[in-house]
């Protein structure tokens, strides 16, 4: 297991570390502040590649792997994580579902457009009563004739207000259990499907978090995705390899915290000399580091695995706990080496703060991580 990037990794690191220095750090303050969704740099890493970069060419995707998609989102994470999860949340979860079960004309009309950043991907399952309980769906999905119609409502959805293709869940045998729930393809303008409410969050700002709802929206036989009652499984894969996503967002947050933090030790002035001289203040630094190090290498692992079709669930489960919670460590840190300047906007530390929380959460709490995990174990 080599995890040394190739030439083409470093090269795409390079690329996509440019352009987040240059097209996102200098506004992600104003889009946080604003709640800004970037769309016209959204559309210029549609033309770079970045939002379909794991897949292949025959559908307008770059042809990289998944080593490479954890690389684009660390990258843009360092630089705005909003950003970086505009883009994890349309590539991983709403363009593998469909290049992973989908059928090739669904491929065709779909992820060649997705991959490309021309159409924009969300991906909805969790309810209001149906977080970390997957299983437990309200929405339901009633075949009729030649289609469906799906009634429901999904929360907290990445990218709702923007994206032009939800990926859904519903309940199509209410006996059957989770073996009941199928996948769904909807498009945005179909009768029946509207935004909700729009979230007002704590971070990752960027990006934007509605409610999608489905009022009696009738959707075609052909926008089933897999078969039918196989869309648990669909959700639960799908996930397995969008955590890696989420991990390498949390890496990046956290890089940036330590390389803000790095930077102000060395200027701010202290009992005559410079914070950084401070036994204190290299222990946390030198703690951020290892955390991240440590947090990078899980990524890296899991991603590999993923590439090497390994049954990576419990790796991708391991790097999203360990890096979420790095990440939260590493952002409490900045804040303290900044001191009271860490706890004021005109410092980026208190938005990398922000923006951290919420990888503990979202794609499996940490809870959820912990019972994947366990779980994995002790069936062995």
């Amino acid at each position: 297991m080599d995890f040394n990037l190739t030439d083409e990794q470093r090269a795409l690191q390079e690329m996509v570390r440019d352009f987040a220095e240059n097209e996102l750090k200098p506004h992600a303050a104003h889009w946080d502040e604003h709640h800004i969704f970037p769309a016209e740099v959204v559309k210029k890493m549609g033309q770079l590649g970045l939002m379909g970069v794991a897949y292949d060419p025959a559908y307008n995707g770059a042809g990289m792997d998944y080593m490479s998609y954890a690389i684009v989102i660390e990258e843009l994470s360092r630089g705005c994580a909003g950003t970086g999860v505009i883009c994890s949340a349309h590539s991983s979860l709403a363009c593998d579902p469909i290049n992973n079960y989908g059928t090739e004309a669904q491929k065709q009309k779909y992820l060649s457009r997705m991959a490309t950043g021309e159409w924009i991907g969300c991906f909805g399952l969790t309810e209001a009563g149906a977080g970390s309980d997957a299983g437990g769906l309200k929405t339901t999905a009633t075949k009729d004739g030649d289609g469906y119609v799906i009634t429901g409502n999904k929360l907290f959805i990445t990218n709702a207000v923007e994206a032009q293709v939800a990926v859904i869940f519903a309940i199509t045998d209410r006996a059957a259990g989770s073996r009941g729930i199928s996948a769904f393809i909807v498009e945005k303008g179909t009768p029946g499907f509207s935004i909700g409410k729009v979230e007002d969050k704590l971070g990752i700002r960027a990006s934007s978090t509605a409610e999608l709802v489905f009022e009696n929206c009738r959707v075609p036989a052909e926008n089933l995705l897999g078969k039918e009652g196989s869309g648990f499984k669909i959700a639960l894969s799908t996930l397995d390899g969008g955590r890696i996503g989420i991990a390498a967002q949390a890496v990046g947050i956290a890089t940036a915290a330590l390389q803000t933090s790095i930077a102000y030790a060395k200027e701010r002035q202290q009992f005559g000399k410079p914070i950084a001289t401070l036994q204190a203040i290299q222990w946390m630094i030198a703690d951020m580091a290892t955390e991240i190090e440590a947090s990078r290498l899980l990524v890296r692992q899991a991603a590999w695995m993923k590439d090497h079709k390994m049954n990576y669930g419990r790796y991708s489960a391991m790097a999203k706990l360990f890096a979420a919670e790095a990440a939260m460590k590493a952002t409490t840190k900045a804040i303290q080496i900044h001191g009271g300047y860490g706890y004021i906007k005109e410092y980026p530390v208190e938005r990398h703060f922000r923006d951290a929380k919420i990888t503990e959460i979202y794609e499996g709490t940490s809870e959820i991580q912990r019972l994947v995990i366990a779980t994995s174990y002790l069936k062995d």
